[in-house]
């Protein structure tokens, strides 16, 4: 499928290698504009002894200066791809500007993915964005902002309920992603939840294990994967099988954890299922045919309806 960033990044050596590299994998950039008074985004990812760890990132680059022209410059790509197309909003960009592209897409028909600062998600919920977003994805201090508790192995229970609560009473088509860092993350609708446990690797960095894991869920939901498996996988052990769009985004993200990148540079279908097999993880039977060549095409299902479930 076609990648089509909505973006603006500086005028230096930064912003056009960006570009580069995106032309290099096929990913279409003319929507990306330099910008010439203002930097590329610059973050600095730091860790921990633990391993743990997390980002600084400015505030004064060109991202800030995404605008609602920008993205209407985008909606014919909307309009056309109709149900066919993942639009995801992701922060450093301006959250009312984040709004206003989610309003577009979903009114399009897409389905609408989102994540958020910490500090944004009581503004987002105050304004209205998570009305047009389809499925979310929060780390564990974010989540805290959503219920008001922190995530804790005891307090897992009470988090997902009280999670449960908030979509059943306001968005009861929300699926949620909670990430609990290296003991896996949390996949929530109105309906059900599962925990996937996450494997122990020799960690390189944490720093993108986060929007691994989101990638690795949208593509296996593109892929008419399911959110949800059938069940936990064995905690003790950390054997399973892969089966659901969550169990997917917790293999990618521990894969990536392999690297000091915050992208693996060979992170591809194949290697996860060489990765998998490494971990004594086995895969379904449609999982492993997404995974293995010949890839299937698109199918005709919106993300998530594949197996009977609501978008």
């Amino acid at each position: 499928f076609e990648v089509l960033p909505i973006a603006r990044v500086g005028d230096d050596p930064a912003g056009r290698g960006l570009i580069q590299e995106m032309n290099e994998v096929g990913i279409e950039t003319s929507h990306i504009q330099l910008v010439a008074e203002l930097p590329t985004l610059f973050s600095v990812c730091f860790q921990y002894p633990d391993r743990t760890g997390g980002n600084i990132t400015t505030s004064n680059s060109a991202a800030s200066r995404l605008s609602q022209t920008d993205i209407e410059a985008a909606i014919n790509f909307l309009r056309t791809g109709a149900s066919k197309v993942i639009a995801l909003a992701m922060p450093e960009v301006p959250l009312e500007v984040r709004r206003q592209f989610l309003e577009l897409a979903k009114g399009s028909g897409a389905f609408c993915v989102a994540s958020f600062a910490g500090a944004e998600v009581r503004p987002a919920l105050e304004s209205g964005v998570f009305h047009n977003v389809d499925l979310v994805s929060l780390n564990a201090s974010e989540a805290e902002q959503l219920i008001g508790l922190p995530l804790s192995r005891e307090a897992a229970d009470v988090l997902v309920s009280d999670c449960q609560k908030l979509l059943v009473d306001s968005y009861p088509e929300l699926k949620v992603i909670v990430t609990a860092g290296k003991s896996g993350a949390y996949g929530i609708t109105a309906r059900e939840w599962r925990f996937c446990p996450a494997p122990k690797v020799g960690v390189a960095s944490t720093a993108g294990a986060g929007d691994a894991l989101l990638g690795g869920v949208i593509a296996a939901l593109a892929g008419g994967i399911p959110f949800l498996g059938s069940g936990r996988r064995d905690d003790s052990s950390n054997k399973g099988l892969i089966e659901s769009a969550l169990d997917m985004g917790v293999l990618l993200a521990s894969y990536k954890c392999l690297s000091p990148h915050t992208i693996h540079p060979e992170a591809a279908p194949q290697s996860l299922v060489e990765f998998a097999s490494r971990l004594d993880w086995s895969l379904s039977p449609d999982v492993a045919k997404l995974l293995t060549p010949p890839y299937p095409g698109p199918g005709c299902e919106k993300p998530g309806e594949a197996s009977g479930e609501k978008r």
